[in-house]
């Protein structure tokens, strides 16, 4: 899964659903003449997705090679084309950062309205971003973040850290009753702030159960291949526990078929970031896994409704400020049984 990390821990909270909702970006003006007024909550917007002002929206991402990759290029495609006033400018997509840059400043250079960026590297990319934004053109950044603030209008992203602990209150909440219950954990890529902000996050809320202890941790790399040996060496290792938190659905195909191998039923799993796989194992309800955290891929669909907005000169339904947010952290929602058909049109292939 492809690095994430966050601008600040203060960052607007939205659910899912409610930012990637076109009907939520909002129009702060009117046809009609307005009675003055003296205070911005009185200016309350109005939901408006007619067409308005003609805006060309560049995209540039990295190369889809991971399934949540993929399914944001595919929800900023689909987003685009729900409005008649967005023309989408959309790059191959490169993980190499020379390339990925190359890419940009052709975008720039077309003078498009306003840009919309997942860089493959956050910190190599920031000056181009800067280049941007000095040109005029306003740069919504996508989930990996900028060095710098300036070089963007906007961030909007996961939360790393709340999946983290979100993933450790749901088993926490599992296993409380359980004396001396243990879990173990299988990470992402460990270089990867991602996953030390997740893995933080999850150490962070199994202190609030102090009959759980987690007995080992073992790290893949976000694909198939290395969750399958990953997962199989902690199932040799640990001959029993209560609990499994993995931080990647992609990695967790990989984690299911060790532990079906094995034959080992005797803990509950939980995944990470919402891939329609792991949704359709938990509606079963046949195997280990019985949740997953979300890192939802619709923030991509969000980030062009951002970038409409923003161009448009829109703020965002539900808040009383003329202007978008300058962060917007989106919230990791646990999946389990009982709420999957509402999660289930998010999930990623």
């Amino acid at each position: 899964m492809p690095e994430r990390t966050i601008p600040s821990r203060r960052g607007l909270l939205f659910g899912t659903a409610a930012v990637s909702a076109g009907a939520l970006l909002t129009a702060c003006t009117s046809n009609e003449p307005d009675k003055p007024d003296n205070t911005a909550a009185d200016r309350a917007p109005v939901a408006d997705d007619k067409p308005g002002k003609a805006v060309t929206i560049g995209f540039a991402g990295p190369q889809a090679d991971h399934g949540w990759l993929n399914a944001i290029n595919d929800n900023a495609r689909s987003r685009a084309k729900k409005y008649s006033d967005v023309t989408l400018e959309i790059t191959e997509g490169s993980n190499d950062t020379a390339a990925q840059i190359g890419q940009i400043q052709t975008l720039i250079n077309k003078k498009v309205d306003v840009l919309v960026i997942l860089p493959a590297d956050g910190k190599a990319l920031t000056q181009v971003g800067l280049q941007a934004m000095k040109a005029g053109i306003p740069v919504i950044n996508l989930d990996r973040v900028f060095a710098s603030p300036q070089a963007y209008r906007c961030w909007i992203g996961g939360d790393n850290y709340g999946m983290g602990l979100n993933a450790g209150r749901f088993i926490g909440e599992q296993l409380k009753d359980k004396p001396g219950a243990k879990v173990v954990e299988l990470a992402g890529v460990d270089n990867l702030e991602l996953t030390k902000q997740r893995t933080q996050g999850f150490d962070d809320a199994l202190r609030n159960y102090p009959n759980i202890k987690k007995v080992a941790r073992q790290a893949a790399d976000f694909t198939v291949e290395s969750g399958q040996a990953k997962m199989a060496q902690l199932l040799q290792a640990q001959s029993k526990f209560d609990a499994l938190w993995n931080h990647d659905d992609d990695q967790g195909v990989g984690a299911l078929r060790a532990i079906a191998q094995a034959g080992r039923k005797d803990f509950l799993m939980v995944g990470g970031a919402g891939a329609k796989a792991a949704m359709d194992a938990i509606k079963a309800d046949d195997s280990v896994l019985k949740a997953t955290v979300l890192y939802p891929p619709t923030m991509s669909a969000s980030a062009i409704d951002l970038a409409r907005a923003v161009a448009q000169g829109k703020g965002v339904g539900g808040l009383a400020e003329m202007e978008i947010p300058a962060s917007i952290t989106l919230y990791s929602a646990v999946v389990t049984k009982d709420n999957v058909d509402q999660y289930l049109p998010t999930g990623f292939i």
